[in-house]
């Protein structure tokens, strides 16, 4: 399985212009289009904390599936997967918010919901949220609560500040919101008919030169949503435990409960296999209720040189 194991791998590519290393994906800019490499890089936290088999591959089918789903809702920016590690997607101008939506109050992280209203914080701009919620209770409807983009740390947003600071006209954020709430009640459904609850995920977009939104990044993986098992969900409510996390939140809440992630100084534990083998285990399961189908890794002992040749059989002809 360690052969499988892909952190920051860097090409060069036919018309390379510039390279980014993202948390997760490396970001190839070849001009016009992008290809985004996903490794298995697990960051939370701001951190990067582990290296997960096959999480990449995972993400990137994950995502395609999604993104085949929604292309009756919004058009995405996707032209093609050279490899089961790479999507490769026309370049936009990328709208500089993140759009969260949330259907349940949860998180651990600080821009979390949850640690939002456990401090007294109710009125969030466009919504205004009751007293008496506890964590991991459903919200009497989606919300959007909107992040900055591109800035070192996230910071949470209401719809007026992310006009009025310029990041976004107030006719687009009227179309990001329609957009963003009518993909996650699809989500939300399409989960629930595969026994999963889509909890809350986050939506990037671009803009095209015609003015028109362009869906990009990925959308419902396991990185960038939280997905509970159904069959479960009330049972460990009703034991005061925590539902069964079926994402990232699975080793988020192991590393919460054993060190301070926001603490400079803190040196983060290492994690057990056998929790990193089931993470990957439970990111194969939300894949597999997902598709129907079958996740078969590209398990092979050369990732570097099989991400290379598939992707130079599309960009040299």
């Amino acid at each position: 399985m360690s052969a499988s194991l892909i952190t920051e791998t860097t090409f060069e590519f036919p018309g390379q212009q510039k390279l980014y290393h993202g948390k997760v994906r490396d970001v190839y800019d070849l001009g016009d289009s992008l290809l985004f490499v996903a490794s298995d890089r697990y960051s939370a936290f701001d951190r990067n904390l582990a290296l997960v088999p096959n999480k990449g591959q995972l993400l990137t089918a994950t995502s395609k599936w999604w993104f085949e789903q929604t292309a009756s809702i919004v058009p995405n920016h996707i032209i093609g997967y050279p490899d089961p590690n790479i999507a490769w997607g026309k370049k936009y101008e990328v709208i500089p918010i993140e759009m969260v939506v949330r259907g349940f109050i949860t998180g651990v992280t600080n821009t979390s919901l949850w640690h939002t209203y456990s401090e007294g914080q109710r009125d969030y701009g466009d919504f205004t949220l009751p007293d008496g919620l506890k964590k991991n209770d459903p919200l009497p409807s989606p919300v959007l609560t909107p992040t900055t983009k591109f800035e070192k740390h996230d910071r949470n947003l209401t719809p007026k500040e992310a006009v009025a600071e310029g990041l976004v006209d107030s006719k687009v954020w009227e179309r990001l919101q329609k957009i963003a709430l009518e993909l996650f009640a699809f989500g939300q459904k399409t989960a629930a008919e595969k026994g999963l609850i889509l909890v809350d995920t986050k939506y990037e977009f671009g803009i095209d030169d015609a003015g028109n939104i362009v869906l990009i990044d990925e959308i419902h993986t396991q990185d960038s949503s939280r997905y509970w098992l159904a069959k479960t969900y009330q049972a460990s409510i009703d034991a005061g435990l925590e539902p069964d996390n079926y994402d990232k939140e699975y080793l988020r809440l192991w590393y919460k409960e054993r060190f301070d992630p926001y603490a400079d100084a803190a040196t983060p534990p290492e994690v057990p296999a056998e929790i990193i083998d089931e993470l990957r285990n439970r990111y194969v399961l939300v894949y597999e209720q997902l598709t129907g189908e079958k996740f078969r890794p590209a398990d092979d002992a050369d990732p570097r040189a099989r991400m290379e040749a598939n992707v130079l059989k599309v960009l040299v002809k």
